[in-house]
């Protein structure tokens, strides 16, 4: 099902991209190979981090493609979710961090 929100990318899309601006499209590409490379982490790891924060940062496109890298890496559905829950409980604990902010702003009206 499509969601109209949320175009799907298709090759025109891609192209059209590196057509505008090829030379950071190539970087970027190479980046992103680089980045998913293995290294100290396999690729496993790797996907199941993106996973975590594709959810964190809400981008449908990055959910969608590293959930399917995951699995091709060899992740488990059961691994994919606690990342996504991982993601969660770190999403929660920032409002929560961030809620000492409030609390001083709170307490200044205390001393005027």
């Amino acid at each position: 099902m499509a969601d109209l929100r949320f175009p799907n990318p298709t090759r025109e899309t891609a192209e059209r991209r590196h057509a505008l601006a090829p030379e950071a499209d190539e970087a970027f590409q190479a980046f992103s190979k680089a980045v998913f490379a293995k290294g100290a982490l396999d690729v496993r790891t790797k996907q199941l981090i993106a996973v975590a924060v594709a959810h964190v940062t809400q981008c449908p496109w990055c959910i969608e493609g590293h959930v399917k890298a995951a699995k091709r890496s060899g992740a488990s559905s059961e691994q994919i979710m606690e990342a996504i829950w991982v993601a969660a409980e770190m999403r929660a604990g920032a409002a929560f961090a961030h809620s000492i902010k409030a609390l001083d702003l709170l307490d200044e009206g205390k001393a005027g």
